[in-house]
């Protein structure tokens, strides 16, 4: 293990530091948009595209926003009906410069036009995380007011207009995309656990174009059980996947075909999977630096690749943006703290502790101007932003977003409460076969 930095001053209570954390986070939503369009920007980076699933994030946040006292409850409003009023007009069609195409969306977006950039994909999954943001917003702006009311509106509009059917492209799995030049893309989320559990539930539970529940028992079935570190656990390497999903959707005491034939849900599977990654951190197999018991969290992130290097004479392979993953990588050395806080409903008892070390020790906070940094590689040799080793240069809001959500459904489960109330939601995890918990509670 490698020595750990001197401490830094401490940055108050458990209570205190999250509070703070959510606080400054939340400027990258209040910051990083087009004042226009209302587009969210997909990262700091200069001429940076909206990321949809970034769109989605921030809806979801402006709800936080308001609970805390960060927005007013007016200003709110006006930003969410920004969004909703831009996406309802925007343009829908095969065109390669549209911005969607049968209710899904491009994946990155002109910041002020709203069009397709970049030749990306239609992207399903991108376009759920969205619709979970819409569908959050409908749900907590139930006020009779006027911009309430539109809210609730246009929320409709755009979910009831997602052709999820389309995008089986004739099979019972949904495709991953699709693209104007060349047609739907070659994949499926037909293999192994993903992220791909909210758009599953968003597509079952849709009143207009709703899929079969046997695309879902197909996806399931190809699900890896393994026992890693003495934990068994639905393995994925990377965190995001047992993350996602659970930033709108409560699974703790809900179960579906796959979770009573294991006996544990999804909620107790990402609290096992987060024990994988820390102790990953403490077995250090590659021998990166600064990999500990406060010293884990690999997730989709930036890193500070391409490059190989010879590092005290080892030779290393460094990636840039990619989804590294525990305990079979890939992995470079990098890691990410805004992803050790998306587990803090799961495991909070060891995600405080590295939340803290991160911040009062690795400084990675003090110089992001939104939260934390999105990611730190203490092996790849550059100290020039942080003296313990090479960080991000760039803030991104997928990373943000989590941060903001997975805090306030620790303190508060108001992001839980408010998605699962939606009655489209309900019939969707009905429809995927979950039963139980607080579900047997709520009428459609």
């Amino acid at each position: 293990m490698d020595k750990l930095p001197r401490k830094s001053p401490r940055v108050g209570t458990d209570s205190e530091m999250l509070d703070h954390l959510r606080r400054d986070s939340f400027d990258y939503f209040r910051h990083e948009i087009d004042p226009v369009s209302g587009l969210i920007a997909d990262k700091t980076q200069p001429g940076a595209p909206s990321s949809i699933a970034a769109v989605g994030m921030g809806l979801s946040v402006y709800v936080v926003a308001v609970e805390r006292g960060l927005l007013s409850r007016a200003e709110a409003v006006d930003r969410t009906l920004r969004l909703l009023r831009f996406f309802h007009s925007s343009h829908q069609g095969p065109e390669p410069d549209a911005t969607g195409y049968k209710g899904f969306y491009y994946h990155f977006l002109d910041m002020r036009t709203g069009r397709r950039t970049w030749q990306c994909e239609l992207s399903t999954v991108d376009t759920a995380i969205f619709m979970a943001g819409v569908l959050t917003a409908a749900s907590y702006f139930a006020g009779k007011g006027e911009g309430e009311s539109e809210i609730r509106d246009l929320a409709e509009i755009l979910y009831r207009r997602v052709d999820w059917q389309w995008a089986l492209n004739g099979g019972t799995t949904i495709c991953h995309g699709w693209k104007p030049e060349s047609g739907f893309l070659p994949f499926r989320w037909d293999a192994g656990y993903s992220e791909a559990l909210i758009l599953y539930v968003l597509a079952l539970g849709s009143p207009t174009f709703p899929i079969e529940p046997k695309g879902y028992t197909e996806w399931t079935s190809t699900f890896e059980w393994k026992k890693i570190y003495d934990i068994e656990h639905l393995y994925a390497g990377p965190l995001f996947i047992h993350q996602m999903s659970h930033l709108w959707l409560d699974f703790r005491g809900i179960h579906d075909d796959f979770n009573r034939k294991t006996g544990i849900d999804y909620f107790e599977n990402s609290r096992r999977a987060t024990y994988v990654q820390r102790q990953y951190g403490i077995e250090n197999p590659n021998g990166f630096l600064h990999y500990h018991k406060y010293g884990w969290g690999l997730t989709a992130s930036d890193g500070p690749g391409p490059a190989v290097l010879t590092v005290k004479g080892i030779r290393r392979e460094f990636f840039d943006y990619i989804a590294r993953g525990a305990p079979y990588g890939p992995d470079d050395g990098t890691i990410s703290p805004w992803a050790v806080v998306a587990s803090l409903p799961f495991a909070p008892e060891i995600v405080i502790e590295t939340v803290r070390h991160a911040i009062e020790r690795l400084n990675l906070k003090t110089r992001s101007p939104y939260g934390f940094d999105a990611s730190f590689n203490s092996t790849f040799p550059d100290t020039s932003r942080n003296k313990h080793g090479w960080v991000s240069p760039w803030i991104f809001g997928l990373n943000q977003g989590p941060i903001i959500l997975m805090i306030e459904n620790f303190q508060s489960e108001l992001i839980w409460k408010r998605f699962g109330e939606y009655r489209y939601v309900l019939q969707g995890l009905r429809r995927a076969g979950f039963r139980g918990g607080w579900l047997a509670d709520r009428n459609l």
